[in-house]
């Protein structure tokens, strides 16, 4: 059914964009790169090039994977976590298959939002070096231990790039996907060519100190050491698979969810080895703590000398590729949550649609969660705090491929990976589990600094830990309406394949509304 606006309206939301639309609002993964990079960089040295690079096609194969599951499901949306009750319903059954589901969806949110308050906390950071003003009288709301002081002006500005950013957001996904188009395009194409520059001029690549992967003098490399930072690497490099966050959005149903997924994921692999390994040619290892701009700034300092010009040409692109995160922050996330409440995971407020066919309170929610976090003042902890759940989700994602691909090989896949791709989905769930338990553990201490203990990561579980709360008030709320005579939604999902017959289960309850509409975070990320 049309709209006056000539967007369509099936099941779930409103199908107002194509693969390109999830493709450019899913760069707002691959665009964390400005972000981690740096940090790798200066605590890993030349090694960090190998923890990207390894997680990075991790990245890209959860990508690859997302595409089979989501040619499957087409029209459920909100990424990773829209596919896990499905993946998981043959080996647990109905009720925990929800339950993973859900728990999924809101350790996502946890992941994705935090990325708003992270880049308006950069962006206004370099505003104030382009433009050369105050960052105005330091406060500290939430103490030392939680995070670093932060000056009021950047909070201001904080604030209103949220709400700002949070406009297109709301007037639909057409708005939407044609303002990250703009902005994908204004930061990527700086970004990427920032990889080749160095060869415009060669005596500015040094490449013996990329020679054996070496860490700075002074750190100690061992396991924990690489578990730890493993963690936050993780948070960044496998953000790509953002872009699943749209694909039910896509008019052309599995094939733009193929084609976004495996271009996002190819194209993330590039840019995140890509970037590290030029900043350690041309940079060296003997590098000290500097924020991301200022090492951009020495970069291409190292190549063309010094000039006023770049930091425009840098600090421009970095602010458009900060948006384009916080607006996928806002929006992707925002589907999830919308997702797994219509599922009915969720309290019942996440599944309001606004006008324009979006989660509007959903996102709404996230941009009020996101002015909190900005309190905090400092991206590194915020980092371990939001890899308490996104981590958590995409683990869960990369298990379920495995469990739906082993326990129903049969069922019709309009895109295929090879068999033995299940094996590798069992091992990358494997080895980030490890990375989640005992990675995050260790990263605050490593990673943050010698005088923090586990407070940020257990702070990320507690949150994930919410879902208990948060899926009793939402049978709550469906025990009420049954009182009353109105029907409360299905358990299951009305656009699941068909399943072989004899493991086929009865259907048990008769669907209430449409089902695989639109979810979340993040994951943006």
């Amino acid at each position: 059914m049309a709209s006056l606006d000539g967007v369509l309206h099936e099941k779930g939301l409103a199908k107002g964009t194509n693969w390109w639309g999830a493709f450019v609002i899913g760069l707002a993964g691959t665009i964390l790169v400005t972000g981690i990079a740096p940090y790798v960089v200066q605590g890993t040295g030349a090694l960090g090039i190998i923890l990207m690079g390894v997680m990075t096609i991790a990245g890209c194969f959860l990508c690859l994977c997302l595409a089979e599951l989501a040619t499957m499901w087409p029209d459920r949306t909100g990424g990773i976590p829209g596919y896990a009750t499905e993946s998981y319903r043959p080996l647990v059954g109905e009720t925990t298959a929800r339950h993973i589901g859900g728990v999924s969806g809101w350790a996502y949110w946890l992941g994705w939002f935090p990325v708003a308050p992270i880049n308006v906390i950069l962006t206004a950071s370099y505003l104030a070096v382009l433009f050369n003003f105050s960052p105005g009288h330091l406060i500290d709301p939430v103490g030392t231990t939680w995070g670093t002081p932060i000056g009021i002006t950047i909070v201001l500005i904080c604030f209103a790039l949220l709400v700002a950013i949070f406009i297109p957001a709301y007037f639909g996904i057409r708005l939407g996907a044609a303002f990250a188009t703009v902005l994908g395009v204004l930061s990527m194409v700086p970004i990427t060519a920032m990889i080749f520059l160095p060869f415009f001029k060669p005596s500015s690549i040094h490449w013996g100190n990329v020679a054996g992967f070496h860490a700075p003098a002074g750190v100690h490399v061992s396991a924990t050491f690489i578990a730890a930072w493993f963690f936050p690497i993780l948070w960044n490099v496998i953000a790509m698979e953002a872009a699943a966050c749209y694909v039910g959005e896509c008019r052309g149903g599995a094939r733009d969810a193929k084609i976004a997924l495996t271009a996002e994921g190819l194209f993330g692999m590039f840019i995140y080895i890509g970037t590290p390994l030029m900043f350690v040619a041309v940079l060296g290892l003997s590098l000290t703590t500097i924020d991301p701009l200022t090492m951009y700034l020495s970069y291409t300092e190292k190549i063309f000398g010094p000039g006023s010009w770049e930091k425009w040409f840098i600090g421009i692109p970095l602010i458009l590729a900060l948006a384009l995160s916080v607006l996928n922050a806002i929006m992707g996330c925002g589907r999830s949550l919308y997702q797994a409440a219509e599922d009915g995971q969720l309290p019942r407020i996440f599944e309001h649609k606004n006008r324009h066919g979006v989660p509007g309170f959903a996102m709404g929610f996230n941009v009020v969660c996101s002015a909190i976090l900005v309190l905090l003042g400092s991206p590194v902890r915020i980092y371990i705090i939001s890899n308490g759940g996104y981590l958590l989700s995409c683990t869960l994602a990369i298990g379920g491929y495995f469990v739906y691909r082993h326990l129903r090989p049969d069922v019709e896949r309009p895109f295929r990976l090879p068999t033995w791709a299940k094996w590798i989905a069992l091992a990358v769930f494997v080895v980030w589990t490890v990375i989640y338990f005992y990675g995050g553990w260790n990263s605050p201490k490593i990673v943050v600094g010698p005088g923090q203990g586990p407070g940020l990561y257990l702070l990320g579980l507690l949150i994930v830990a919410l879902y208990a709360p948060l899926y009793w008030w939402r049978a709550r709320q469906d025990r009420r309406l049954a009182v009353a005579g109105r029907p409360a939604p299905a358990a299951g999902l009305a656009d699941a394949p068909p399943e072989p017959k004899p493991e086929a289960p009865p259907a048990t309850e008769p669907a209430a509304g449409p089902v695989g509409g639109d979810g979340d975070p993040p994951v943006a990320r």
